[in-house]
């Protein structure tokens, strides 16, 4: 008789992706997996950011109360949502392999970010991010945006596709130009250009998302977004001649960027999880990142940067805790032995505390307190309580 698992996850793109990645990995001959999908309170909640929400688990409270109430098996999350305790008789059974853990710089053109001119506008959902930029480029605009990875990139591009669309529809003789001034009402129109390609053809040359981008209205001009590379690229939507690398130990990633985590309860479905799909490196490397953030509970509100990455015997581990707008911070690399990884994890991390690590946390928790509440869920990066950070979930 065939055993059918039942896997909880958000109905996202992305997050069904991950999903379908772990099912795939535990469906066998004697074994089948359902997707179960489930709406989240972070899902319900479209126009805000996520940080301004308050402190529960957005993306992951409603999945894991699915296992908990028998509705099903295990649940599939981005680890950056997981939180770091309060998990009770839920048990993190498998850790995939970690896909790219770092950040991108998104450009229509490709610009790097030391490319960018005094004043461009940069959009992130995340405290971190934000601060990372702000200490790197003091001169940018950084802007809140909301979103999973479709709709975040489809505001970065509709702005000079639909500009593109309509002077291509003017040199076609389709739309009226409207005179331009030079403020003393001069006619200042440019002179007529003309293009190889007509209206249709370039339009019809356009991808499924650049066409959805033409027809969304934004409110903000970004001149370049910083994202995930991970969900980039599990959402299929990596695009290289748009994206630079930042470089990892400036823009440090969250900790548990670019791993999934599967959640369960019973015995026999923790062992087929962990016999399937866990990966003993990610796993070491996850754990050094989320013992290091609990350590330092900053928890919904300090824009943290942890990376970890298992070398040999040792996990090359890299910890940036910075003030809010960037202009303080407290920074470390360090060699810890694998052996003892998740201990050495929290007496780095103590370390950093009482270098100053822990009075940036403060002030972040002070300015976040005396922010109005705004909502009942956690921060697009920065999560609840238990001291994990969900990056508007599923590594955007």
């Amino acid at each position: 008789m065939t055993e059918t698992l039942t896997l909880a996850t958000r109905g996202s793109a992305l997050a069904l992706r991950q999903a379908a990645t772990v099912r795939d990995a535990l469906s066998t001959r004697r074994r089948d997996v359902e997707i179960r999908r489930v709406e989240t309170r972070g899902d319900q909640i479209p126009d805000e950011l996520i940080h301004q929400l308050g402190r529960i688990g957005a993306f992951v409270h409603a999945l894991d109360e699915e296992v908990r109430a028998g509705d099903a098996d295990l649940a599939v999350h981005s680890m950056k949502d997981v939180p770091t305790e309060g998990l009770d008789e839920l048990v993190v059974a498998g850790v995939p392999e970690r896909a790219a853990a770092g950040d991108v710089l998104v450009h229509p053109d490709g610009a790097a970010l030391a490319d960018l001119p005094a004043g461009a506008v940069v959009g992130t959902g995340s405290l971190r991010r934000t601060a990372q930029i702000e200490a790197a480029r003091p001169d940018l605009t950084v802007e809140p945006i909301r979103g999973n990875v479709d709709t975040r990139l489809e505001k970065l591009l509709a702005p000079g596709l639909q500009a593109e669309h309509e002077r291509r529809l003017i040199a076609a003789g389709t739309l009226e130009e409207a005179p331009e001034t030079d403020g003393d009402g001069t006619d200042d129109s440019s002179d007529e250009v003309s293009f190889e390609q007509t209206v249709d053809e370039w339009f019809d040359a356009r991808s499924e998302l650049e066409r959805a981008a033409m027809e969304r209205r934004v409110e903000t001009a970004y001149d370049a977004l910083v994202l995930a590379e991970a969900g980039l690229r599990r959402a299929d939507l990596y695009d290289a001649d748009r994206t630079t690398r930042l470089p990892r130990d400036e823009f440090v990633p969250a900790a548990g960027q670019g791993t999934i985590a599967v959640t369960a309860t019973d015995p026999d479905v923790i062992e087929a999880v962990r016999s399937a799909v866990d990966h003993p490196r990610t796993r070491v490397s996850t754990t050094v990142e989320r013992t290091i953030l609990a350590e330092l509970n900053g928890g919904c509100i300090a824009p943290i940067g942890v990376s970890a990455r298992v070398q040999g015997e040792r996990v090359h581990t890299r910890v940036r805790v910075l003030s809010t707008d960037g202009t303080e911070e407290v920074a470390e690399t360090r060699e810890l032995p694998i052996q003892s990884h998740a201990s050495a994890a929290a007496a780095f991390a103590a370390d950093l505390a009482d270098r100053g690590a822990s009075d940036l946390i403060a002030a972040a928790r002070a300015a976040a307190d005396a922010e109005p509440a705004k909502g009942e869920t956690a921060d697009g990066e920065q999560h609840d309580d238990g001291g994990s950070r969900p990056e508007e979930s599923a590594d955007v």
